[in-house]
Parts: C-alpha cells; structure tokens; sequence
C-alpha cells in the first residue's frame, strides 16, 4: 500500500516552496520538484484551496506557503490532495457497515484505531523538521 503518486508530488512541491519561502512560478516549481508542469499546476489547485498555498495572478503572478514550515504538517499536505485519511472505507461518514452488524463491528474498531495512530504520525511531521533532517542526512552522507 502506497500513498498516491499526486500525494507523493504534493508533498515534493510543498517541499520546493519551504526550501525557497518566496514566491514562485508554476514552471520553477514543477522543475525542482521533478513534477510535471501540467500536474504541478492540479496539484497547486489542490493546496490553494485547502489553504496551504496562496496563488497570485498577473506577470508577477505565482506561489507561496501561507504558513510557516513547522506549521505545515505531512498529514495536511496527504488529506489536502486525497481527503481525510481513513484506513478502510467503511469508517467514512458516508459508508453504511454492509457486513451485516448493528453499530460499530470489530472491525471497524480495529480500523478506527490505526486511522487515529495514521491520523497522529502524519500530523507529528512538520516540514521545517524533515527539511533540516533531510540537510542533516545529505551533509554526514557526504562525509
């Protein structure tokens, strides 16, 4: 089981974004991120309106965070491209339990409870710790 690939670029280009803390065009973005300009540009769609990133118009048009980096967790860049995470459906408040049961089932307490643990490790990741982790890494595997 993987995150999507829309998630995994999402969070590449959030990346970009706190790497430069200024603003930035689509095409600057989707080359450092490796991504795509065509899918760059649904995935920033995406992060504006779950209000991560602000979009400018015009010439001096572009990107950039509205937050700080360690306010910006990995679980909201993985729920702002792909919806609240639950680990099985049938937890969404949409779904009705089809396997019979009245109330809440064995599994769905079971699900429930590694969606809140999936839920608490995504949202304990802020990007200002990954990035300077990420230095940390390249520097002592330079050495």
């Amino acid at each position: 089981m993987y995150i999507t690939l829309e998630a995994d670029y999402a969070v590449r280009i959030v990346s970009v974004l706190c790497l430069d803390r200024g603003r930035l065009d689509a095409g600057t973005i989707s080359e450092r991120a490796c991504v795509t300009l065509r899918f760059a540009l649904k995935i920033l769609r995406k992060l504006v309106s779950a209000g991560l990133v602000k979009s400018f118009k015009g010439s001096q048009g572009g990107y950039k965070l509205i937050a700080e980096p360690s306010e910006i967790t990995l679980g909201m860049v993985i729920e702002a491209i792909e919806g609240t995470y639950y680990f099985s459906r049938c937890l969404a408040p949409d779904c009705e339990c089809n396997r019979g049961a009245d109330g809440i089932c064995c599994y769905q307490k079971a699900f429930g409870e590694i969606t809140d643990t999936v839920r608490k490790k995504l949202s304990s990741y802020n990007f200002a710790d990954m990035i300077a982790s990420s230095a940390e890494f390249k520097v002592s595997a330079n050495e």
